[in-house]
C-alpha cells in the first residue's frame, strides 16, 4: 500500500510586518515551541557546519524536531530542514519523520506593508503504519486535525506579535 500524499495548505493573516514574521518564523534557536500550542521539542536541534554566519546559512545547516500534538490525541514527530531560505519572504524545507516530504512558507506585505499573509504548504505522505492503514478513511479527520492545529499556530503567533511588537509613542 502506497502512503496516501497529503496536500495541506493553510493561510495566516498576521498583524505585523513581514520582517517582524519573519523574526520570530525563522529565528535560528527554533523558537515555535515557545508560541505555538501543542508544539514541543522532540529533540535537541542538530547544525551541521554553515557556509557562513548568515541568518539563512545557518537555518540551511539546522535541523529540528518537534512534537506536535493533534486533535485527535496523536502526537507526530517531525524533522524539519530548511533547504531554501530567502530572507524576510521564503522558507522550503524537507519533511521527516512520522511525515515525509517538504513543504514552503511564503510572507507576503499586506495592508500597505503593516500586515503579512503567511502562505505553508505541505506535501507530506504519513509513515506510521497505523495512519496509513486508516487513510483511506481518515483522511477528512486528519486534515481537520492539521486545520485546527495550523489555527492554534497562528493564534500563538499573533500574541508572540504582540508580545514581541516595539512600543509606541502617542
Amino acid at each position: 500500500m502506497n502512503p496516501r500524499l497529503f496536500d495541506l495548505s493553510s493561510t495566516w493573516h498576521l498583524p505585523a510586518t513581514p520582517e517582524q514574521v519573519w523574526a520570530i518564523i525563522a529565528d535560528v534557536d527554533m523558537s515555535w515551541p515557545s508560541w505555538w500550542p501543542d508544539c514541543s521539542f522532540a529533540a535537541p536541534l542538530t547544525r551541521t557546519v554553515s557556509d557562513s554566519d548568515s541568518q539563512e546559512d545557518i537555518l540551511k545547516a539546522t535541523t529540528s524536531y518537534l512534537n506536535f500534538k493533534a486533535s485527535l490525541g496523536y502526537t507526530l514527530t517531525i524533522s524539519i530542514h530548511p533547504t531554501m531560505v530567502v530572507t524576510p519572504s521564503e522558507i522550503a524545507f524537507d519533511a521527516g519523520g512520522h511525515l515525509d516530504g517538504n513543504g514552503r512558507v511564503t510572507l507576503s506585505p499586506e495592508t500597505n506593508g503593516r500586515a503579512t499573509r503567511m502562505d505553508i504548504e505541505w506535501r507530506v505522505r504519513p509513515t506510521r503504519r497505523w495512519m496509513n492503514l486508516l487513510a483511506p478513511v481518515a483522511a477528512p479527520a486528519f486534515t481537520a486535525a492539521h486545520a485546527l492545529m495550523m489555527r492554534q499556530g497562528e493564534k500563538g503567533l499573533v500574541r508572540a506579535l504582540a508580545n514581541d511588537a516595539p512600543l509606541t509613542k502617542k
